[in-house]
């Protein structure tokens, strides 16, 4: 299961971000580091659902009438501060939770009304582009900081005939996530010395900067834009990085009174549709929330996860299916299973997601939607349905 972790300085919204998401309850309070250890809980990426292309709907339980809904791990960590790298709030703590992350959703104050360690100020007194760069670079510097330390052990494997830095620094950093192909990617584009003996601290500092943007991708939630300043928005929007506008309330609320039949809603819809039994009171709300929506094409929570997943990761989603003419398992249950995969996946990739024995076991595989055999090395699209033929 790919994982999404949300960071950010303290009193950003993270925990009201990851409430929305995954309906789980955590402590929300208005004052910093309300989280103190790592919140883990599942949510979901929203795409369209093949059974769109038939007359009737699938029965899968995370289908809702073609909104297909694939799950994911949604991790909401302790608040950064300043220094975070060099230990201080939590700082530590926090940036050894990322290390697990594929994906980083760097959910920011939109508003201003919080200061730079996460302090209650007034609406638009702390400009929250100050925010953006922040997660970055104290992510930027404490591998830096591993590196440093670390590097005595590439000094002394270098001192072997058969040395190889590639492999060197892909065992060191392969706790961070970093695979071989990224770290000689990464070697490709440096300019560094041949003898790491005589590296210096700019040469492993610009290696963890590059080593984390690919490792680790970070997207924007400009949070609280139903109080935010538009030129605050306006503003993040114009910068050169993926950002969503959000309110993380605003989705919480919603969720709340989808449960309670208060709305018809479901995760990424750009609009609500208010029912009759609401009072007055949660009719302006809830009337203020749509306008919020109409302005930003919805809460924008359901938008971040999903430009996490199928755009910074690129990421596609396929279905296995065992009857490629009713695209369902043995047991009639039509599209049962969605499986996110990397952009050039095969159908073996699809295979091994499945379980591993039939991964080995694999012989070919048919595209349910055309009825034909695939090869081996045919890379999957968004929406494939696949039936694999398998000696397990």
């Amino acid at each position: 299961m790919l994982s999404i972790a949300l960071a950010g300085k303290p009193n950003a919204g993270k925990s009201t971000f990851y409430t929305a998401a995954t309906m789980a309850e955590v402590d929300v309070a208005n004052y910093p580091f309300t989280t103190i250890d790592a919140n883990r809980g599942v949510s979901y990426v929203r795409t369209d659902c093949p059974c769109l292309e038939r007359e009737e709907r699938c029965n899968a339980d995370d289908c809702e009438d073609g909104k297909r809904y694939v799950p994911i791990e949604l991790i909401d960590v302790a608040g950064l501060v300043p220094g975070a790298h060099e230990g201080k709030g939590l700082g530590n703590q926090f940036l050894d939770e990322l290390t697990n992350a594929d994906v980083i959703i760097n959910v920011i104050d939109a508003s201003g009304g919080t200061n730079e360690k996460g302090e209650p100020v007034d609406i638009g007194e702390h400009d929250p582009l100050e925010d953006i760069d922040f997660v970055e670079e104290e992510m930027d510097l404490w591998l830096a900081d591993i590196v440093a330390r670390n590097w005595e052990s590439v000094e002394r494997k270098s001192r072997s005939p058969d040395f190889d830095i590639d492999e060197a620094l892909a065992d060191m950093l392969s706790g961070f996530g970093a695979s071989p192909t990224q770290i000689a990617t990464v070697l490709r584009d440096l300019d560094y010395p041949e003898d790491p003996i005589q590296w210096e601290d700019e040469h492993r500092e610009a290696l963890a900067r590059d080593v984390r943007q690919r490792t680790k991708p970070i997207v924007v939630a400009a949070n609280k834009i139903d109080v935010a300043p538009q030129e605050n928005v306006e503003r993040l929007l114009e910068l050169d990085k993926p950002v969503i506008p959000t309110t993380a309330e605003g989705e919480l609320a919603l969720r709340r009174a989808a449960d309670n039949d208060l709305v018809d809603y479901d995760p990424g819809d750009e609009a609500l549709e208010i029912g009759d039994g609401v009072s007055d009171a949660q009719r302006g709300a809830l009337e203020d929330l749509a306008d919020t929506m109409g302005e930003w094409d919805g809460t924008g929570i359901q938008s971040a996860l999903d430009y996490a997943v199928y755009d910074l990761l690129d990421h596609l989603t396929a279905y296995p299916v065992e009857d490629a003419s009713k695209w369902s398992d043995g047991s009639g249950n039509v599209l049962p299973d969605a499986f996110l995969l990397p952009d050039g996946a095969t159908p073996v990739d699809l295979a091994y997601a499945v379980h591993s024995d039939i991964g080995d076991g694999y012989l070919h595989a048919v595209d349910a939607k055309s009825g034909r055999d695939v090869g081996e090395e045919y890379e999957l699209t968004e929406g494939d349905v696949i039936k694999i033929v398998s000696t397990n």
